[in-house]
C-alpha cells in the first residue's frame, strides 16, 4: 500500500497557502497541523485547511502524527525550527532561500544528517516543464561550447509590500531583490551552469526606502569559461516576466517565465519543431509584479519529487547542500559589490 505522508506547515503567511494546496494536490501527501506565532492567523489556516494548530514550532516539532514539516516563515528564522524538526526526527522541506547566512545553511544540514532526515529545498522553478527538454540538450551537448548564460528578473514590488515588515531587511529577508525575488533564476544557474569561478557586480537601492538592494547586475565567469549576466530588480515598474538565455557556438534558448520563445541549433532534430509548439506561449503573469499571482503547482511537483525520494529511500536532488549554492552565490555577488 502507498504511504501516506503526514504534514506540517510552520509558519502561516501567504507562502503557506501555496504549501497546504500543493500538499492537498498530492495523492499521498496529508495536512496534519500548522503553526504560526501568530495564533489567530494559525488558527484561521487550520480552520480554513481543517487540520490542527499551534502557536510555538516545538509543539508541532513534538507532533507524533507528523512525518514532515515544510518552512513557511520570514528567510531569517528558517534554522531553528528546522533544526528542532531534525532533533524531533522530521523530514524537512523549507522554502527558498534556506537561511539567510551559510553559517545557518551549514547548521540545518549538520543536524539532519546527524539525525538520518532529509533536508529539502524549494526552488519550484526546477520543475516547470519547459526545464527538461533545456536541460537533456545541454547534457546532450547540443550547445557545443557553451560561450554565455544569463538570468534577468527585472520585476516591480510596490512601497506597500515592503512597509512595516521583513521584507526588504537584512536580518530576517537576507537581501532583497536578489535574496527573495531573483533566486529562483540564480537556482536555474547553477543546476544548469557548472560552478562560478569569478563574479564582479554592483548593487543599489534606487526605488524604495529599504535596506537591502532593490537593483542588481552581476558579471560572472564560469569554470568552464562561459560568461554571464545576473539581473535583479524590484524597481523595474510594472514588471517583466523572469528570462533565462544560455548560448554555445551551436545553438540559443531562451527561456522566457514557463516558455521557450527561441528554440534554435546548428543540428536540428525532429523534436524541436514539437518543443517550439508546445512551449511557445507562457501561462499566466507569474510574480513579476505581484507574489500572489504565482501558481502553486510547481510546488506541488517539488514537493512530490521529496516524497518520492524518502519512498525509495533516496538522496533528494534538491537537498540542502543544493540549495545552499544559490546562496553562496548571491553572497559572492553582495560581498563584490562592497569592493
Amino acid at each position: 500500500m502507498m504511504k501516506i505522508w503526514n504534514f506540517g506547515i510552520i509558519g502561516a503567511g501567504m507562502i503557506a497557502d501555496f504549501h497546504a494546496k500543493a500538499i492537498a494536490d498530492i495523492d499521498n501527501a496529508k495536512l496534519i497541523a500548522v503553526c504560526d506565532i501568530n495564533k489567530v492567523r494559525a488558527d484561521e489556516m487550520s480552520a480554513k485547511y481543517k487540520c490542527k494548530s499551534y502557536g510555538l514550532y516545538q509543539k508541532l516539532c513534538s507532533d507524533k502524527e507528523i512525518d514532515v514539516i515544510t518552512i513557511a516563515t520570514p528567510s531569517g528564522l528558517h534554522a531553528e525550527p528546522v533544526i528542532a524538526a531534525a532533533k524531533a526526527g522530521k523530514h524537512v522541506i523549507c522554502e527558498k532561500p534556506l537561511e539567510v547566512t551559510l553559517d545557518r545553511i551549514d547548521a540545518m544540514i549538520e543536524a539532519h544528517e546527524k539525525a538520518g532526515t532529509q533536508l529539502g529545498c524549494i526552488f519550484q522553478n526546477r520543475f516547470t516543464d519547459a526545464m527538461e527538454p533545456l536541460r537533456e540538450a545541454i547534457e546532450k551537448g547540443r550547445f557545443g561550447k557553451i560561450t554565455y548564460a544569463g538570468v534577468y528578473v527585472p520585476w516591480w514590488r510596490s512601497d506597500e509590500y515592503y512597509k512595516g515588515n521583513w521584507r526588504g531587511t537584512w536580518k530576517l529577508d537576507g537581501g532583497g531583490a536578489l535574496m527573495n525575488q531573483s533566486i529562483h533564476m540564480i537556482d536555474m544557474l547553477c543546476d544548469l551552469m557548472p560552478p562560478v569561478e569569478s563574479v564582479k557586480s554592483f548593487t543599489a537601492t534606487l526605488g524604495h526606502d529599504i535596506e537591502t538592494e532593490d537593483t542588481a547586475v552581476a558579471c560572472l565567469k564560469f569554470t568552464n569559461g562561459a560568461l554571464g549576466i545576473i539581473y535583479g530588480a524590484t524597481s523595474s515598474w510594472p514588471g517583466q516576466f523572469k528570462r533565462f538565455e544560455i548560448s554555445g557556438t551551436k545553438g540559443t534558448v531562451v527561456y522566457l517565465e514557463d516558455s521557450v520563445p527561441v528554440w534554435q541549433f546548428i543540428d536540428e532534430q525532429p523534436e524541436d519543431e514539437a518543443i517550439c509548439e508546445t512551449f511557445s506561449r507562457t501561462q499566466g503573469q507569474g510574480g513579476f509584479s505581484d507574489p500572489a499571482a504565482i501558481a502553486h503547482t510547481n510546488h506541488a511537483r517539488n514537493f512530490r519529487a521529496f516524497l518520492e525520494s524518502l519512498d525509495s529511500e533516496k538522496k533528494f536532488n534538491l537537498d540542502g547542500r543544493e540549495g545552499r549554492k544559490a546562496v553562496e552565490l548571491i553572497m559572492r555577488i553582495y560581498n563584490s559589490s562592497k569592493l
